[in-house]
């Protein structure tokens, strides 16, 4: 099972690093749309807390090495910590729950606040140019449509995934 876990948490980051990739090719903004949150959301609810925190952690931080984006200060250290909590809290509390749009949101609004907390960190140590709450308000207003992608399309893969019998059975959820 570990084994699955990993070769999926592997499969989750790459594509993490492609739609960003796609995204900003056909000049569409990645700070809008949150290409990046739709793979580790997912890889929260189906594999769980401790892979979903990893898949969300390693995703930005490997973008950012091997394509620029996002920038490497001050956006990729906030965008780790924001998406780790993305994969944490949706794997935590739908493992918890089972409840789809409670883990969701309350991990919207969680990975927020990690954000606001690294913006905070980062503007006392490393990028004092950042003004940490305007900083992340500015991102959550920008990433409206991302957020309104992401309950639209998050619980309708969670529920294909999960009612699919074969999808299930790789997953291990059945």
């Amino acid at each position: 099972m570990k084994t699955k876990k990993m070769i999926l948490s592997g499969l989750f980051i790459a594509i993490g690093l492609i739609l960003p990739t796609i995204f900003h090719t056909l000049s569409l903004p990645g700070s809008t749309f949150s290409p990046m949150h739709l793979p580790v959301m997912l890889g929260g609810f189906l594999l769980g807390p401790v892979y979903g925190a990893a898949i969300g952690f390693m995703t930005p931080v490997l973008c950012s090495v091997l394509t620029g984006m996002p920038p490497l200060m001050p956006t990729m250290p906030m965008m780790a910590f924001e998406l780790l909590a993305y994969g944490f809290v949706t794997g935590l509390l739908f493992t918890k729950t089972k409840k789809i749009y409670v883990s969701l949101i309350t991990a919207i609004i969680c990975g927020r606040l990690c954000s606001v907390v690294a913006a905070f960190i980062l503007s006392i140590t490393f990028a004092p140019q950042i003004t940490p709450i305007p900083y992340v308000i500015s991102g959550v207003v920008n990433g409206l449509p991302g957020i309104a992608i992401q309950l639209i399309l998050i619980p309708i893969l969670v529920k294909f995934f999960a009612t699919n019998k074969e999808t299930a059975r790789v997953l291990g959820t059945n």
